[in-house]
């Protein structure tokens, strides 16, 4: 086993060109994930969160530093990252199913037709869809189209999961059920993940760690918190264990104090 974190991201920057000059969003970062870790990063709003996972999925080109995912260097997009927007882009022509098996035909080249289908339904199913699959997308919940993003992304067996604000457009209580499919559905496979969210209470019932960002311009990485509450987690059991407060009150502490902007990173003491 390499002793090399899963997710390696070196001295990344990430700079504009705009009409006033050179606009730096992200300068030396730094940021190392362990194989099988949920992470969740947070940030004030225009710190470079979404352009970081952009830079990490390969769809966006780094102005300097290196990312290298699974002890290889990313030179673009791959089926080993499968990302979820906070918009699924379905095509609302297509049956669930058949959205899910877009990309299935492509990474899985080899298999049966039969097989295929089974991997789709598997995880349509796990997504709460069983009943659903054959619905046109355009027929489908705002709720339900995620849910198909959600085992999309699963189905193509991907090395890395990212998530850019996957339940942001969603109503507070499908939005706690779609947590709850998602942390299901990851335990299984334990599949390294990163997520931006502005949520932090969705960061801690999700994650194992919280990566917080200063503010940008050359935004970084501030703290590391990381959350050691029990698997597999319950809300009920999250929000009333005894560290469940003291996490939240850190991370507030954090966004809503002088830290945020400092240009110092540190990694929180657990």
């Amino acid at each position: 086993m390499s002793s090399r974190p899963f997710l390696d991201i070196v001295k990344l920057e990430k700079s504009f060109d705009t009409p006033r000059g050179k606009l730096t969003v992200l300068s030396d970062f730094h940021l190392q994930v362990e194989e099988g870790k949920f992470i969740s990063v947070i940030g004030h709003s225009g710190c470079g969160k979404s352009t970081v996972l952009s830079m990490v999925a390969g769809l966006t080109e780094p102005t300097d530093g290196n990312i290298v995912v699974g002890n290889r260097e990313i030179e673009g997009p791959g089926p080993d990252r499968a990302v979820v927007f906070q918009s699924p882009s379905l095509f609302p022509w297509m049956t669930a199913m058949e959205n899910v098996r877009l990309g299935v035909d492509q990474v899985f080249p080899h298999a049966t037709p039969s097989q295929r289908t089974d991997i789709c339904a598997w995880y349509l199913s796990r997504v709460g869809l069983a009943r659903e699959m054959d619905k046109k997308a355009m027929d489908l919940s705002q709720g339900q189209k995620q849910r198909v993003g959600i085992a999309r992304a699963f189905a193509l067996r991907p090395r890395m999961l990212l998530l850019d604000e996957p339940f942001g457009m969603l109503d507070a209580l499908t939005r706690a059920e779609l947590q709850e499919v998602l942390l299901d559905v990851w335990a299984r496979d334990r599949i390294t993940a990163m997520m931006i969210t502005h949520d932090i209470d969705e960061a801690l019932f999700l994650s194992d760690e919280v990566v917080m960002m200063t503010s940008g311009p050359h935004a970084r990485v501030g703290e590391i918190v990381p959350v050691d509450l029990p698997r597999p987690r319950s809300r009920r059991e999250v929000l009333s264990h005894p560290d469940y407060y003291r996490l939240r009150q850190q991370l507030l502490n954090f966004l809503e104090g002088p830290a945020s902007h400092s240009p110092v990173a540190s990694r929180a003491a657990a």
